[in-house]
């Protein structure tokens, strides 16, 4: 299931911004500002084996950036391509970061997202997520969520 999901490499870095600001770019006037993961150094993120990207029918769909803590993995990014929403594929990218966090052996995910996306933290919940707390972080209103794994 997994097949078409690998590791990002250097080369991958302008698909990654492009597709991140493709993903978020809408929500800029409904924030006021970039969100967070149009502000993220893809490049260190790449570096460090942290960003998995999405193939499908020769070009990347989607991305999932995980960052393994010590007592979970938090999905720091996930986004999928404009005109390929609607398909699963963020379904599908969340189940590979569990699979991730049971292999690293981590009891739960963890994720953020911002207090104003709220059909994101809508479809978090419904995959079993629930809110632990909100914060403001590098000047934004987030809403952290976790979900435990079996």
């Amino acid at each position: 299931m997994d097949s078409d999901i690998r590791p990002a490499g250097a080369d991958d870095l302008s698909t990654v911004a492009a597709l991140v600001e493709d993903a978020y770019g809408h929500y800029v006037a409904r924030i006021g500002r970039k969100p967070g993961p149009m502000l993220a150094d893809h490049a260190a993120r790449i570096a460090t084996g942290e960003t998995y990207l999405l193939d499908g029918g020769g070009a990347v769909l989607g991305l999932i950036v995980l960052v393994a803590q010590a007592d979970a993995l938090l999905v720091e990014n996930i986004a999928v391509a404009p005109g390929a929403q609607g398909r699963g594929l963020g379904r599908r990218l969340m189940g590979f970061a569990e699979n991730r966090a049971g292999a690293l052996g981590l009891p739960r995910l963890r994720l953020y997202t911002h207090v104003a996306m709220v059909e994101n933290r809508a479809l978090y919940a419904r995959l079993g997520y629930a809110e632990t707390h909100r914060v403001r972080e590098a000047g934004l209103d987030r809403v952290y969520m976790e979900k435990p794994l079996p």
